[in-house]
């Protein structure tokens, strides 16, 4: 694995100096993909319209998939991975952002999720497609229809350290604007669409399971007037 750049080092040890004691103890805690999973596990999903820097998900311990993929990313660099964040988009539906990993030229995923199925990957997939593409059965709106479409081109974060992105949360609106211009891959193409199976009723009651429901997307029609 490449060595982190010198600029790396000097915003990760910014970030860390901006943190009280328990919250840096808690931060070096994070010393596995695993183990940042399970602290995003434990901690709730945000339902409110605002984004959170990774200073504020460890101040306020709350995130909804944005915030946590960028507290992921945060603590997967200090583990000595890229920075990449990965959005995934969908129909009539959130998207869901990933903090995409790689070990052994295999890639992986952290995620905050509102769903059971959205959240970690094992590092086993050769490739980013074929890590996307686990998620696509577990990838469905409040309606029972898969939902995910496409993927963005990784976005690595160390190319925005300008912005301090790991302290403000004003920087969280510029990420978002960059990633809605990366180029996109398909996951089905139209044509495959009217052929989608709608989720069955076990697997939507499993991946909902512990759900706020405060913060599962309404489709226009499913909006109360």
């Amino acid at each position: 694995m490449p060595p982190q750049r010198p600029t790396s080092d000097l915003r990760l040890r910014a970030f860390e100096q901006a943190l009280s004691a328990g919250q840096r103890r808690l931060f070096r805690s994070l010393d596995s993909p695993a183990n940042i999973q399970a602290f995003l596990d434990s901690i709730p999903y945000s339902a409110e319209p605002r984004y959170r820097c990774p200073l504020n998900v460890l101040r306020d311990r709350k995130a909804h998939c944005y915030d946590g993929a960028l507290l992921a990313i945060t603590a997967l660099r200090r583990l000595g991975r890229r920075p990449m964040l990965v959005d995934m988009l969908a129909w009539r539906d959130d998207d869901h952002m990933l903090a995409v990993y790689r070990e052994d030229g295999h890639y992986g995923a952290v995620a905050k999720s509102n769903f059971v199925g959205l959240r970690y990957r094992d590092p086993i997939y050769r490739s980013l497609r074929e890590l996307v593409i686990s998620y696509f059965e577990g990838f469905y709106n409040i309606e029972g229809y898969k939902s995910l479409r496409a993927y963005t081109r990784p976005l690595d974060l160390g190319t925005l350290d300008h912005l301090d992105w790991m302290r403000r949360d004003a920087a969280m609106d510029v990420i978002a604007k960059k990633l809605e211009r990366r180029a996109t891959t398909r996951v089905v193409e139209p044509r495959m669409v009217a052929r989608l199976a709608p989720i069955d009723r076990r697997a939507y009651r499993a991946g909902m399971l512990g759900a706020i429901r405060a913060g599962i997307y309404l489709p226009p029609k499913a909006r109360k007037a």
